[in-house]
Parts: C-alpha cells; structure tokens; sequence
C-alpha cells in the first residue's frame, strides 16, 4: 500500500457512523392467563345426578305433590295441603341417620326397575292422620313414641296406597312402573338396601291436616335411575301432566265430603246456677231462666252457630224449623 493510501484510511473513518451504544434492557415478561377458581371435590359425595335431571325431577314431584294433596284429601274427607320442600342428592347413611326412631319406613318395589325405594312418614304427620281416619280430631299436642300397632299400619297402608297410585301416575311419561309394598320397618338404621356410600335422590314432601304437620321422604337410589338419564333432561322429558283436571279432583273432594257425618246440635235453654242448687238438684225440680218460651232456638253445626229455629213436632217426633241464618260477627280493623 502506497502512503497516499494510507493517509486516505484515517480520513475515511470519521464518515462511518458510530455504532449505537449497547444498553442491558430485562427481559419481558410473558403475560400470566388468569387463574381458575378450584373446587374441592368430596369424593364421599360424589355429584352423579346432572343439575338438567335434578330440574327435571324437580317438576315431576312438584306435579306429584299437587294430586296426592287431592288424594290425601279425599281419603282423609277433610283438606290436606301438600307441598314439595326439596329435592336433593345426598348419601344413603346421611339419609338413614337424619330420620327419627321409630319411624314408618316403607320398602318399595318400583318394577321393572331393579333394586327398592324408601317412603318414610314422619310420625308426627302419620298419627293425626289415622286419628282422621278414625274419626278423631287430630291435635298437634303430642305425638306417640312407639312402632305402628297391627290396626294402625292397615290404616298407613291406606295413606301409603294413595301416594304409590299417584307416584306412578307422575312416573307413566318417563317410564310405566309398577309400585309395590314389600314391608314396613320402625327402624330404618337396621335397613340397609344399597352401600353407605351409594348416591340417592331425596325428594322431601311436607304434609299439613289441621293444626298437625310433617314431613314425607322418598328416597330414590340413583342406581335405580341411572338407565333412565337420557328420559330425564328437559329435551326428552315432557313434564308431569296430571291425569285429573283440577275440576275432576275437586268433584271428588266434594263427593267425600258430601258423605261426611256433621253434628248438628239445637240449643234449648242456657243458663248460670249456683254449685250449692246443683248440689242439691233433685227429680222434680224446675230449673227456670231469663229465656222467653216463644224465642228462637240457636242450631249449631260443628260448634259454629248457623240458624235459628222454631221447636215442634213432625210426624211424630221432636223437630225444628229454620226460620233464619245467623250472622256472622263484624270484626272492625283497629
């Protein structure tokens, strides 16, 4: 290389541009997806039934309840309200340890499926019914502590054969059963039809007649069920239509009750006497009062005050004549 060349280098090297400064930058970080919310899963509880199917037999035993109230009514020949409390998944043992004891614990047959069902009736529910039956009056005061009495389960079984007749009719758009009574338990701890463990379905009815009220469980393993899943979404199933129209079930309710025995009672005289004349009373004696003799008599059905009435007598016995309806009282809001 010849000086002139040489000299030409270093003027040459202020017209390349500077080489930018190299700056350490971090690096950048990935964005994180958020996280998802985790659910413990209780393996001894396991969720079998789809929330769609639990919907679907919401339905079904919400129609259910509707008619085996107008059933219930007509057998008892007084009003029984019926309403569906719930319907849960839960395990066999949770089911069997929260009843009382004793209990009325029916064992069901629901051919064709295979394995059984539970009817449990709460004895508080159950005693004023056979009370009704009897032709008591039931009261809530107290409720009997011990296992049904031979004459008292013939009288269940009549309320139990109200609910299988209805309980099929809710089951005849999913699947034609046939449900039978196998046996009656006191003790459901000592009955044990599927594993601890095993998955059912509770469907839990509460029953008012009169001033008593109680609840009705059934209890559906879900391995009895478990073939119908597909018959159980609200694609396929077409819900519960009762086979009564509401007019047709309150005709009957009325025929039961058209045949019901009432007492009727005339009222004659009232009036206040001291204990010593009562003491004394004797045949013979003439007991007056403040009551004129030409007065209407008050009649009362069922201790309600209806009618007022004339004495007489008709073909030869002792009779009344209504000659008016009695009023009812006036209440005034405070």
């Amino acid at each position: 290389m010849d000086a002139g060349g040489a000299a030409q280098v270093p003027e040459t090297q202020p017209a390349m541009p500077d080489p930018e400064p190299q700056f350490s930058s971090p690096t950048a970080e990935k964005p994180t997806a958020p996280r998802q919310r985790v659910v413990a899963y209780d393996f001894k509880r396991p969720e079998r039934v789809g929330k769609e199917q639990m919907r679907a037999l919401q339905s079904l035993h919400e129609g259910f309840a509707r008619n085996f109230g107008a059933s219930l009514s007509a057998l008892l020949r007084t009003i029984a309200e019926t309403k569906l409390i719930s319907v849960d998944q839960l395990t066999y043992s949770e089911f069997v340890y929260s009843l009382e004891i004793p209990t009325c614990f029916n064992l069901l047959r629901p051919a064709p499926l295979q394995g059984n069902w539970i009817l449990d009736i709460s004895p508080s529910i159950l005693y004023p019914m056979i009370d009704r039956m009897l032709g008591g009056n039931p009261s809530s005061d107290s409720t009997l502590k011990r296992p049904l009495s031979e004459i008292e389960l013939r009288l269940a079984n009549r309320v139990t054969s109200a609910f299988l007749r209805e309980l099929a009719s809710a089951w005849e758009n999913t699947i034609q059963m046939s449900i039978q009574l196998e046996r009656v338990e006191s003790n459901p701890q000592l009955v044990q039809i599927v594993p601890p463990n095993e998955v059912v379905v509770l469907v839990s009815l509460e029953l008012v007649v009169g001033k008593s009220r109680g609840t009705v469980n059934l209890c559906i393993p879900f391995n009895t069920i478990e073939r119908l899943g597909n018959k159980l979404t609200s694609n396929n199933w077409k819900g519960y239509t009762p086979t009564k129209s509401d007019q047709q079930a309150t005709r009957q309710i009325e025929a039961q009750i058209d045949q019901s025995a009432l007492e009727v009672v005339v009222e004659l005289v009232k009036t206040d006497i001291r204990a010593v004349d009562l003491l004394n009373l004797q045949v013979g004696d003439i007991i007056t009062t403040d009551k004129d003799c030409r007065h209407t008599l008050d009649v009362s059905i069922a201790g309600v005050s209806k009618f007022q009435a004339r004495p007489g007598a008709f073909k030869g016995r002792k009779a009344v004549e209504i000659v008016s309806t009695t009023q009812p009282p006036t209440t005034r809001n405070s």
